[in-house]
């Protein structure tokens, strides 16, 4: 990620728009004319990111980076590799009718709290349609008591609390008490291979929680992960955290569905079946782990036709649009980049 930021940043012939949002898209390969809606720049290109404005700021709000396990100001850096990098404003938090403390405070005018949305038109040979995915809310797994505790946590959430930048500065941490979790479940398909949630694999997940279950046993020797599973879907060089994680003692492979997580005296509870063995599983857990799956991101436009799981039919396009990444189906980062890369070539190589 740094590299590639610090490539866009050198790069004269790059532009990106943050806050924006592409309204429409007229005309045909080789001569489109994209309208683009960007949102009030309320912190301009003049911010050094200082964070003087965020030491005065008075408001503290959910920090969506770090899925509200952490709260920030309402002006703030969104994250460490933050592009550009420069403070944002969350003027659904912030007060900016009756304080300008921000404004003050800032020694580079770079606080305009009176902006407003700007929308421009720029001219494109090819488009490539690349809008990523979205987790699979938990909201929707009634059986698994999300919302209930606050140590029922979802894949994403965990990557967030093992990140060294992360809520914690990467200790496995109870969000209920801040103490160290010392037994973790691994939910695997929460809400995946399902008719009544996502129907298709998410791919990754898989490969995610064994990672995760390997860096949270790395922590301490005596700490201990169970993964519940339907099938183990591992594939090439992803197979040596399969290896690595079956000669772990601190980690348990559980072949079974989950198919409640409760609450006991304050604690997660998980029922299961064992289905090698036959036998039932009631066990108790500092935390739970619900490894939600991949919904794709599909822009609001009527000239995309979508597969039945909602992922964007590639040989639909039109002449000059191109779709990639997870927005087709779900993969991995490597997947992701090889493609991409792919696809920009054979753009350049059309408009040349």
């Amino acid at each position: 990620m740094e590299i590639n930021f610090r490539r866009i940043r050198d790069h004269s012939l790059i532009e990106v728009f943050t806050s924006s949002t592409v309204e429409e898209i007229t005309g045909m390969a080789g001569d489109f004319r994209v309208r683009i809606k960007t949102g009030p720049e309320y912190v301009t290109r003049n911010c050094t990111a200082c964070g003087e404005c965020a030491a005065v700021c008075p408001v503290e709000t959910n920090d969506p980076f770090n899925y509200g396990m952490t709260i920030r100001k309402a002006i703030a850096l969104p994250h460490e590799l933050a592009y550009p990098a420069r403070f944002h404003l969350d003027d659904a938090a912030c007060k900016m009718d009756s304080c300008k403390k921000c404004v003050d405070a800032c020694l580079y005018d770079a606080i305009q709290l009176d902006a407003s949305p700007k929308t421009r038109e720029i001219k494109v040979k090819s488009v490539i349609l690349s809008t990523g995915w979205k987790s699979y809310e938990p909201e929707n797994l009634e059986d698994y008591s999300w919302g209930k505790s606050r140590d029922i946590l979802t894949n994403v959430m965990m990557e967030r609390l093992g990140a060294p930048n992360g809520p914690t500065g990467g200790k496995i941490l109870k969000p209920s008490d801040q103490r160290p979790a010392q037994k973790i479940a691994f939910v695997q398909c929460a809400g995946s291979r399902d008719e009544n949630h996502l129907p298709y694999c998410s791919a990754v997940c898989c490969s995610a929680s064994l990672k995760q279950a390997l860096y949270f046993t790395r922590q301490d020797k005596e700490h201990m992960a169970d993964i519940y599973y339907i099938d183990l879907r591992i594939s090439g060089r992803n197979e040596d955290f399969l290896r690595k994680v079956e000669e772990n003692d601190q980690i348990r492979l559980v072949k079974g569905k989950v198919s409640a997580v409760g609450l006991e005296e304050g604690k997660p509870v998980v029922e299961a079946e064992d289905i090698l063995s036959g036998r039932k599983i009631h066990a108790a857990y500092d935390l739970v782990i619900l490894a939600t799956g991949m919904v794709p991101e599909i822009p609001v436009s009527p000239g995309l036709d979508l597969d039945p799981d909602g992922f964007i039919i590639k040989e639909s396009l039109e002449h000059g649009f191109s779709a990639g990444g997870c927005c087709c189906e779900p993969k991995d980062v490597a997947a992701t980049v090889r493609e991409s890369t792919g696809m920009v070539l054979n753009v350049l190589q059309e408009n040349t």
